[in-house]
C-alpha cells in the first residue's frame, strides 16, 4: 500500500448527523399543488455537507400541543441519535387560543416546549429553539409583532435551560423592514391570478415564496455560524 493510499486510510471520518425539524407550515414541506408556497424547511439541506440529513417534519397548521398529540413527535424522539440536532419552531398556531386543538396559553407554551428540549436531550441530541417568523403585518408602513408575548416565552425557555436560539423573528423582521412594505411581497406566497394552483390569485402575508425561503433558510444557517455551534463546521459555501 503506498504512502498516499495509507494517508487516506487514516483520515478521520465525519459523523453522519440528522437535523430534525419540528414546527409549522413555515418551515413545512409543501405539495406540488401549493406550490410556489414553499416551507423554509425546503431551502435548509443545501447549506450542509454530505454527512448531514435534514428530516424536515413540520406539518401545516401544528402546534406545540397538536405535534404531541397527534402522535407526530414520538417517532421523531424514537429516532434521534446521540448528536442529531432538533430544530424546534412553533407559535404560529399555538397563539391561535380560539381554537383549542392547538391554541395554548404561554404558560402551556412553555410546558410544551420544555417538553421537547428536555426528551430532545434525553436522547442526547442537541435542542435548538427558534422564535416564529414574522408575518407580512405591515400597518402605516411600519412592521408590527403579530406574535404578542409567545417568542418572549421562547427565548425565557432557551434562557433557562441553557438552549442555544435562533432568532427568526427578529431577523426577519429587519430583513422585511429593509424591504419595505410592497418590495416585501416577493418573500412571501403572492401569486397572480391565472396560476394552476391559485386561479384567482393569492395574497399570503405568512407564508413564503421559494425566494422567501431562500433567504429564511440562509438567516438560519448565518445564525448557526454567529452561535458558533459545532454544527457550523458542517455548513457549506452558497454560490
Amino acid at each position: 500500500m503506498g504512502v498516499l493510499a495509507l494517508f487516506a486510510f487514516a483520515l478521520p471520518t465525519k459523523k453522519k448527523i440528522t437535523i430534525w425539524m419540528v414546527g409549522d407550515s413555515t418551515m413545512a414541506n409543501k405539495s406540488p399543488k401549493a406550490y410556489p408556497e414553499t416551507g423554509w424547511g425546503m431551502a435548509f439541506a443545501p447549506f450542509f455537507d454530505k454527512d448531514v440529513k435534514v428530516d424536515n417534519r413540520a406539518l401545516n397548521g401544528r402546534s406545540t400541543k397538536s405535534f404531541i398529540n397527534e402522535k407526530r413527535w414520538q417517532p421523531i424522539l424514537d429516532s434521534i441519535q446521540p448528536g442529531d440536532y432538533v430544530f424546534i419552531e412553533f407559535g404560529h398556531n399555538d397563539e391561535k387560543v380560539e381554537k383549542p386543538a392547538v391554541g395554548t396559553s404561554l404558560d402551556s407554551f412553555r410546558i410544551y416546549l420544555s417538553k421537547y428540549v428536555n426528551e430532545t436531550r434525553s436522547k442526547q441530541g442537541i435542542p435548538i429553539l427558534l422564535t416564529p417568523i414574522t408575518r407580512r403585518s405591515f400597518k402605516d408602513g411600519v412592521l408590527t409583532n403579530s406574535h404578542g408575548d409567545y417568542p418572549a416565552v421562547v427565548k425565557a425557555v432557551a434562557d433557562s435551560l441553557k438552549v442555544p436560539m435562533i432568532d427568526m423573528l427578529a431577523m426577519s423582521s429587519e430583513y422585511v423592514t429593509s424591504l419595505g412594505v410592497e418590495k416585501s411581497k416577493i418573500l412571501y406566497n403572492y401569486v397572480d391570478s391565472g396560476n394552476a394552483n391559485y386561479p384567482t390569485g393569492k395574497k399570503d402575508d405568512t407564508h413564503f415564496s421559494p425566494a422567501g425561503a431562500q433567504k429564511m433558510a440562509e438567516l438560519a444557517a448565518s445564525a448557526i455560524r454567529d452561535l458558533h455551534l459545532p454544527l457550523a463546521d458542517r455548513l457549506v459555501k452558497q454560490r
